[in-house]
C-alpha cells in the first residue's frame, strides 16, 4: 500500500524510539498485545510413542485467546482495526487453534521453536521437512517420517491465521471481529474467481463474504476459458443465489457454452463480481502470529495463571511455511509485524533476555516476490495468483523486492524491509523458490529492480535467495496424469532434503553466526536470467510433442480504485493499466534444465527434462490455438530422455545410452554422476549427511542403483 502504509510505518518507528526510552526507565507498564488466555484441551503421547534423538514427544491441542490495543501504532497498520468492536478495557479480541509437538522432556530439546504457518489451515512442516507420508493433523501426529525435526529436538507450533478457515473447520482456524462503522454494517465490492477445471462440474458456488443484497443488479457473472481470453459477460437470468443468507450462487439454463448449463463448467474461469456485506477484520491474523511466538518464549503464565508449555525454553523461533503462507509471512515483515512487546508482565524473570522480535529466522519455501491478499477490507487470502488463475486480486504489489527501491511506474520508495530495518527487528531470511514462482507467479521481481536489472543482492546481507533449479510448485507423480489438466506427466522432484539441509543453515545462522551458503539465483548478468521467449534464447529444446509458447505472470499494473492505499478495494475488476514489470525466467541447458540455481542429482545426472512450467490441456470449450494455451498453475513437467540413440529420433536431447552407458552393461556411470552431484550438494551445505539426524546423500544414490541404462558398444 502507498501513502497511507508510509505514514503508519513512520509513526511506528517514531512510537517504537518511544517506548523503548520508556522501558528503559521503567514506564512501561502492561503490553498492548498479548495472549491473555491459554486453554489446553488434549495433551496426549505423539507418533505412538516412538522414541528420537530428543526421546519421546507430547501432542498438545487446545486454543489460545489474544487481544491488541488498535490505538497501538504497532497495531496500527491492520486495516480496520479502528471498526473492530472493544472489550471492557479497549482492546480487540480474537482466539485461534494450536498445536505443540514438544520433546516430553523438554531438557532434551533444542531450545528451539520452529513455528509452522499453515496453509489455509493444513500443515506441511513434517510431509516435507521430514518426508512423512500423512500430514499432521489436529487430531493425530502419528507419523513423524524420517524423525529430522525430532531427532534435533524441535518444538513444533502449528495455529491458525487464516480468516477463510474457521475455528469448527477441521484445520487450525482463527476467530476475528467483523468491522462495523457507527455499529451499522459495512459493504463493499467483492469478487470471487470459480476455476473450473477439466474433471470438475460443481452445481453450486460459495461465496466468501454473503451479498448485501438480492438484487441482482448490483451482481454480475462472467466467464471465459484462458486468462488471455475476453470474458463473457452472462445474463442475470443464468444465475440465482442459492439460499436466503446470499453466501452461494447457482447457474440455471441456459447457462453457457462450456459444458452442462445447469453446472459451472467444465473448464472455464467465472467471475463473480458483487456488493459483500460484514468484513472480517482479517489482518489480525499478523497480531495472531507475533503474539502467540512471543507468549511462548517469553511468559511462564497467561493471565489465569495457566502456564506456558514450553515453560520459558525456547531461545530462537524459526518459522517455516509453503507456498500461500510465506506470502503472508512477508507482508508480515513489510508491516513492521516482527517488533513485538515483551511479556514480563506474565512474570519473566526466568533468566530470558527480553526480545525486540518474534521471529529470529524465516524460511520461506515459494512465496516468489508476492504479498498476500489479507490486510484489505474484504479480504480473502486463499487466493494465489499464478499465470491462469487470480489475477485480478491485489497480491503482487510493489514493494516486490527486500531490498528499498524507487519504483519507476508509481514513483514510490519502498522495500518489504524497510520497516523493521528501522526498528531493528529484521530476522534472517530465506527466500527459496521453485522454478514455478518464476514462470507462473513473476518470481524474478524478488531479485530485480522494477524495470528488471539485477539487484544487489549484497544490499540485504540478512537474506539469502535460492532458486531450486527445474523444479515445480507441487511435486506430482511421474506418471500418466489421472486429471487431465496438463500436457505432460507431472514433475515428480521432491525439494525435502535441501529445504532439511537450509533449516540447519538457517539455524546455524541465527544461533552461531555462522554464514549460510551463497546465493544462488539466476542473474542477469551472466545471462541466466532471461525473457521467455523467443524460445531459442531461453534456451529450451525442441522437443517432439512438446509445447513451448513461453506464457507465464506478467508483471502486471493494476487499478483498484482511490481508496487502495487505505486497504479497500473500491473497483473490482481491477482496471489494467498495462504490464510495466519485466517478468523473467531461468535460462535452460540444451536439455531444458535450468542452469542456475540449486541442481540436486535429478537435474546435474539427469534422466529426464524436468521444468517448473506445464501447459494445460485443451478439453471442450477451450482454445486449440497453442500460442494461447495457459499454464498448467503449479505443476511442472517431466520428459524423459529416450533409453538409446536409435529410440530418440529428431529428439536433440542424448539417450540414457549416450550419456550414461557402460559397453558391459552396468549402470555404473549413472550412479557415478549421481553420487558425484550429491557429495558436491553436502560440500555446499545444501544436503545434510549427519548421522542420527539425517543422512541424504542416500535419498538420491539408492534410487540411483536400480536404474536400468543401455549398454554403449
Amino acid at each position: 500500500m502507498g501513502y497511507w502504509l508510509e505514514q503508519r510505518r513512520l509513526r511506528l518507528a517514531t512510537i517504537s524510539i518511544f517506548l523503548a526510552t520508556t522501558a528503559f526507565f521503567g514506564l512501561v507498564g502492561a503490553a498492548c498485545a498479548r495472549i491473555t488466555e491459554i486453554d489446553v484441551t488434549t495433551n496426549t503421547p505423539a507418533f505412538d510413542g516412538a522414541t528420537f534423538g530428543a526421546g519421546q514427544y507430547q501432542m498438545i491441542n487446545g486454543t489460545v485467546k489474544g487481544e491488541v490495543d488498535p490505538d497501538d501504532p504497532l497495531n496500527a497498520v491492520i486495516v480496520d482495526i479502528g471498526l473492530a468492536p472493544r472489550n471492557g478495557h479497549g482492546m480487540v479480541e480474537y482466539s485461534t487453534d494450536f498445536q505443540l509437538l514438544l520433546p516430553t522432556d523438554l531438557k532434551r530439546g533444542n531450545n528451539r521453536l520452529l513455528y509452522e504457518i499453515t496453509n489455509r489451515g493444513s500443515t506441511n512442516a513434517l510431509t516435507i521437512l521430514n518426508s512423512a507420508k500423512t500430514a499432521n493433523i489436529k487430531t493425530s501426529a502419528a507419523d513423524p517420517g524420517n524423525g529430522f525435526l525430532m531427532n534435533q529436538g524441535y518444538a513444533i507450533l502449528e495455529s491458525g491465521w487464516d480468516i477463510t478457515v474457521e475455528q469448527t473447520d477441521p484445520g487450525f482456524g482463527v476467530t476475528v471481529p467483523i468491522a462495523t462503522k457507527g455499529g451499522k454494517p459495512i459493504t463493499g465490492v467483492a469478487l470471487e474467481e470459480f476455476d473450473i477445471d477439466s474433471n470438475a462440474s460443481p452445481s453450486t458456488q460459495s461465496l466468501s463474504y454473503a451479498a448485501a443484497s438480492a438484487d441482482k443488479s448490483q451482481a454480475s457473472l462472467s466467464v471465459r476459458a484462458n486468462f488471455g481470453d475476453k470474458p463473457i459477460t452472462l445474463d442475470a437470468s443464468v444465475w440465482d443465489y442459492t439460499d436466503s443468507g446470499l453466501t452461494a450462487i447457482k447457474l440455471n439454463p441456459p447457462g453457457t457454452n462450456f459444458g452442462d448449463p445447469s453446472v459451472f463448467g467444465p473448464s472455464g474461469l467465472y467471475e463473480f463480481s458483487y456488493q459483500a456485506i460484514n468484513p472480517k477484520i482479517a489482518g489480525l491474523g499478523f497480531a495472531v502470529l507475533r503474539d502467540l511466538a512471543t507468549f511462548f518464549r517469553e511468559a511462564k503464565t497467561d493471565d489465569n495463571g495457566n502456564p506456558n508449555p514450553l515453560a520459558l525454553n525456547i531461545k530462537f523461533i524459526y518459522t517455516f511455511c509453503s507456498s500461500q503462507p510465506c506470502r503472508t509471512m512477508h507482508d508480515f515483515v513489510l508491516l513492521g509485524c516482527n517488533e513485538a512487546e515483551h511479556a514480563k508482565h506474565h512474570g519473566n524473570d526466568a533468566g530470558n533476555a527480553p526480545r525486540h522480535m518474534a521471529f529470529d529466522g524465516v524460511l520461506n519455501w515459494k512465496a516468489g516476490g508476492s504479498g498476500i491478499y489479507m490486510n484489505y477490507r474484504f479480504a480473502q487470502p486463499t487466493r494465489t495468483h499464478r499465470q491462469h488463475i487470480a489475477r485480478w486480486y491485489p497480491e503482487v504489489q510493489f514493494p516486490f523486492a527486500n531490498e528499498t527501491l524507487h519504483d519507476s511506474v508509481t514513483h514510490r520508495t519502498d522495500g518489504r524491509l524497510a520497516a523493521c530495518q528501522r526498528s531493528n527487528t529484521c530476522p534472517k531470511i530465506f527466500e527459496a523458490n521453485s522454478a514455478n514462482e518464476y514462470w507462473a507467479k513473476a518470481g524474478s521481481l524478488l531479485t530485480t529492480d522494477t524495470q528488471g536489472h539485477d539487484l544487489d543482492l549484497d544490499h540485504t546481507p540478512d537474506v539469502r535467495y535460492y532458486l531450486f533449479a527445474s523444479q515445480p510448485h507441487g511435486a506430482g507423480p511421474a506418471s500418466p496424469l489421472s486429471n487431465g489438466l496438463c500436457q505432460q506427466f507431472e514433475n515428480p522432484i521432491r525439494p525435502d532434503p535441501v529445504l532439511r539441509a537450509l533449516l540447519f543453515d538457517l539455524d546455524e545462522w541465527v544461533s552461531t553466526g555462522r554464514e549460510p551458503p551463497k546465493n544462488r539465483v539466476p542473474r542477469r548478468f551472466n545471462g541466466t536470467l532471461v525473457a521467455s521467449l523467443p524460445q531459442s534464447a531461453e534456451g529450451f529444446p525442441n522437443i517432439p510433442a512438446v509445447t513451448y509458447n513461453g506464457i507465464l505472470h506478467t508483471g502486471d499494473l493494476l487499478d483498484f480504485g482511490p481508496k487502495f492505499d487505505d486497504g479497500i478495494v473500491t473497483v473490482m475488476p481491477p482496471n489494467s493499466l498495462g504490464r510495466p514489470y519485466p517478468a523473467l525466467v531461468p535460462k535452460t541447458d540444451a536439455d531444458g534444465n535450468d542452469i542456475a540455481g540449486i541442481r540436486v542429482p535429478d537435474v546435474a545426472a539427469p534422466l529426464a527434462t524436468f521444468t517448473g512450467w506445464g501447459l494445460r490441456a485443451t478439453p471442450n470449450g477451450e482454445t486449440g490455438n497453442a500460442k494461447l494455451i495457459d499454464g498448467c498453475d503449479a505443476n511442472g513437467q517431466i520428459i524423459p530422455f529416450a533409453a538409446t540413440k536409435a529410440e530418440r529420433g529428431a529428439d536433440p536431447r542424448p539417450s540414457l545410452q549416450e550419456r550414461y552407458g557402460n559397453p558391459d552393461g552396468t549402470n555404473a556411470n549413472y550412479v557415478a554422476a549421481v553420487k558425484a552431484a550429491a557429495d558436491k550438494l553436502v560440500k555446499d551445505r545444501f544436503l545434510l549427511e549427519l548421522p542420527g539426524v539425517a543422512e541424504d546423500v542416500e535419498t538420491y544414490t539408492t534410487p540411483a542403483a536400480s536404474v536400468a541404462i543401455p549398454a554403449n558398444p
